[in-house]
């Protein structure tokens, strides 16, 4: 009786499990690291109300360049020393940024994963 209880908690686990992640994978949606889940966070309190931060939308403030679109113009990577030290250029209603060394890593980290 222990064993048929295990079962049915293991597999009401696995059914749960899989109702989550099925429809991102089906979405052909990336199942992002926790250094990009923690960039996305970021991106998404601080840049999503100019920027698109996402695969496919248009950015709510023209101007502002898609992320999804940074790895064309440069490599995302050139952009650690100025979210380190604050990025004072960019469109003019762009608030000035420093970021700490983890979140510069999450961020580039997320950065990267449009480029997928």
């Amino acid at each position: 009786m222990l064993a048929l209880n295990r079962l049915r908690l293991v597999s009401t686990a696995a059914v749960i499990v899989l109702q989550v992640l099925l429809p991102q994978l089906a979405r052909g949606e990336d199942v992002l690291s926790p250094t990009e889940q923690r960039g996305l966070v970021f991106v998404r309190v601080h840049c999503a109300r100019c920027h698109s931060i996402d695969k496919l939308s248009p950015s709510p403030l023209k101007i502002a360049p898609p992320f999804r679109t940074l790895h064309e113009r440069y490599p995302v990577e050139s952009l650690q020393e100025s979210l380190a030290e604050g990025i004072v250029t960019g469109h003019p209603s762009m608030p000035e940024f420093r970021l700490d060394p983890g979140q510069v890593a999450d961020v580039i980290a997320y950065l990267k994963s449009l480029e997928r």
